[in-house]
């Protein structure tokens, strides 16, 4: 993807050479299974990436700033006390919290600074606010919750809307809130989550074609 090593072995070496830090810390296993929302940082170039999808559903790595690279935006998958009454959260990249925020609850999402493990922000699960699908038929798309539909014994159904007015709907696990109201905690890959039918993307092309020749 980043055109850094053509073969296996480079990729490798790459890696041994401590280079490669993902979430602020070096590793050099070569199958070390990086994740959604994961900060990919190679200092020796300067540069920093974040893990998202694009509209197509496909994981693409996603330059951003060294400012954005200190922290990462986690979904809180379960909320737990411990021995001696501690309350732990636990995330979708599989990080315990411990004392977090009481108001803190489960779909929500959390800002964690990646130097300390803190939690330094957080946003509720809640209708009015941005979020990512991460599943699913719609995965990779971006919108507004409009409303969601419990059904208990069941799936609770999240209807969301597009910055194009487009809506769909999917399951509430599948809902990552990335921002608050319609403003993004992380910048947003290319496409900014909008799916375009297929004449729609048919007629971009063309148009593009055009203007090229």
């Amino acid at each position: 993807r980043l055109k850094y090593a053509l073969t296996g072995d480079e990729v490798k070496k790459i890696c041994m050479q401590r280079f490669i830090k993902i979430d602020g810390k070096v590793r050099t296993d070569v199958t070390y299974p990086a994740g959604f929302m994961d900060v990919i940082s190679i200092e020796k170039t300067g540069e920093h990436f974040r893990l998202i999808y694009d509209v197509k559903g496909r994981f693409t790595v996603h330059r951003i700033t060294a400012e954005e690279a200190k922290y990462k935006l986690c979904k809180v998958k379960k909320l737990m006390v411990g021995t001696k009454g501690i309350p732990h959260l636990v995330t979708h990249d599989a990080r315990t919290i411990r004392y977090p925020d009481p108001l803190i609850k489960v779909n929500d999402t959390i800002r964690i600074d990646l130097d300390t493990g803190k939690i330094t922000d957080f946003i509720k699960f809640d209708t009015g606010n941005l979020c990512m699908v991460t599943g699913g038929a719609n995965l990779g798309r971006i919108g507004v919750i409009t409303n969601r539909e419990r059904h208990p014994g069941s799936f609770d159904v999240v209807h969301v809307k597009d910055s194009t007015g487009n809506n769909f709907a999917t399951r509430l696990s599948n809902i990552f809130i990335v921002g608050k109201g319609n403003k993004p905690w992380v910048s947003l890959p290319r496409g900014k989550g909008i799916r375009l039918t297929i004449a729609e993307e048919r007629d971009k092309r063309l148009a593009a074609k055009q203007g090229s020749s």
